[in-house]
């Protein structure tokens, strides 16, 4: 009897510390979310890249929308809205790319390469690639279309994508949706109107531009929301270092490939294409040093995404998809955190401060993810049996 008991209590320790490692993991996953937007504004904010976001200088805020005043990229006068699509899938599909390349190394290494690529054939590996065109080439090129519309903004809108799935699992998936989560809903849109109250990016709320990229950032949201909702069929079968793989060259692929040339091709410039393409890698190194190549802040964040993404598979096989989830959600204050170290303190650039609201709405939003995805009582009742 004293055995069985022994035992029993050591297996409640292990499942225990396993359920602590993936809240720890999950956690991380966020922390390296906001590296990666970080990185990602080191790479726009260099090279040829200063210059192709100085349309900002030639169209006036309200005129977004108005072909009559076209900027000129590369010496190529295209309409604003083709301008910013085409800048959001090429930084896009180039950092998903990188990030690619990095997670395959990552799984040759790891001696998984051969079942990455039978993977590819399977069921599970055929709803990964769903996934990815959803929460790549749609998602991941609406953020950084936000980004560029409305700046550091559209981090904590985008990180209503918990909400969105809790919602689109509720209609699609009959999943449950009670009042604790919608409780949880209505206070990440309540952080979401306290970052937006204020001049966080040095736009006024009435500018159109400004607008439409909040408009944008929702659309990464819903993207990242249904891939949240699909993706645990897949992951459930799939190790998670074969389907971040398998999901990071899908997106890269398709989007630096396929949508980035389709665009440049409706903008009436497919053979600007090749040219912006090799010149959006290129910087100012021998002048300024190696961080004023756009190519080595791609490699920094196509890496930071890579691991990101994989470890918020991995800590939601650890410690439930619910927990994981809300863990991760608090990119929505790391990405300003760190975009704030890297790009307002070490590179020196304006529009990265952080006022108090933004301190306090990160964190509110952060307790309604949480609220979303877990109830507080369920949870305190399980750490107390562990």
């Amino acid at each position: 009897m004293s055995h069985s008991l022994e035992l029993k209590e050591a297996r409640l320790a292990r499942r225990g510390k396993f359920f602590k490692k993936g809240i720890i993991i999950a956690v991380v996953s966020g922390m390296l979310y906001g590296v990666y937007v970080a990185a990602l504004y080191g790479a726009t904010g260099n090279g040829f890249w200063v210059d192709w976001y100085g349309y900002g200088d030639i169209v006036t805020p309200a005129g977004w929308y108005d072909d009559v005043l076209d900027p000129t990229i590369s010496g190529f006068a295209m309409s604003f809205l083709i301008a910013v699509l085409i800048l959001g899938a090429l930084g896009s599909g180039i950092n998903d790319f990188f990030s690619a390349i990095w997670m395959i190394i990552k799984t040759a290494v790891r001696g998984k390469f051969m079942d990455y690529l039978r993977c590819f054939k399977s069921k599970p590996g055929a709803v990964m690639v769903i996934c990815a065109l959803i929460g790549g080439p749609i998602a991941s090129t609406a953020f950084l279309i936000a980004l560029i519309m409305a700046g550091p903004i559209a981090t904590p809108i985008s990180a209503l994508c918990p909400a969105i799935g809790a919602i689109i699992g509720r209609i699609i998936f009959k999943q449950k949706l009670n009042f604790r989560m919608a409780c949880g809903i209505a206070i990440c849109v309540v952080a979401t109107f306290m970052i937006g109250s204020t001049a966080f990016t040095g736009f006024e709320l009435t500018d159109p531009m400004f607008l439409a990229g909040l408009a944008v950032a929702l659309i990464s949201a819903l993207g990242w929301g249904i891939e949240g909702a699909i993706a645990g069929f897949g992951t459930s079968v799939i190790d998670y270092e074969i389907s971040i793989s398998i999901r990071q060259l899908t997106s890269g692929f398709f989007t630096l490939f396929i949508l980035t040339p389709c665009l440049f091709l409706m903008a009436g410039a497919a053979g600007l294409y090749p040219t912006m393409l090799f010149e959006a890698l290129q910087g100012q190194v021998l002048e300024e040093g190696l961080l004023a190549s756009p190519l080595i802040w791609f490699l920094i964040s196509g890496l930071a995404a890579g691991l990101s993404f994989g470890f918020w598979y991995k800590g939601n096989s650890m410690c439930g998809a619910a927990l994981g989830m809300a863990c991760n959600g608090g990119f929505s204050f790391w990405c300003p955190f760190f975009s704030f170290l890297v790009c307002g303190l070490y590179l020196g650039w304006a529009g990265f401060d952080l006022y108090p609201i933004q301190w306090v709405a990160a964190i509110v939003m952060v307790v309604g993810i949480f609220l979303i995805a877990v109830n507080p009582l369920e949870l305190f009742k399980k750490s107390k049996e562990v």
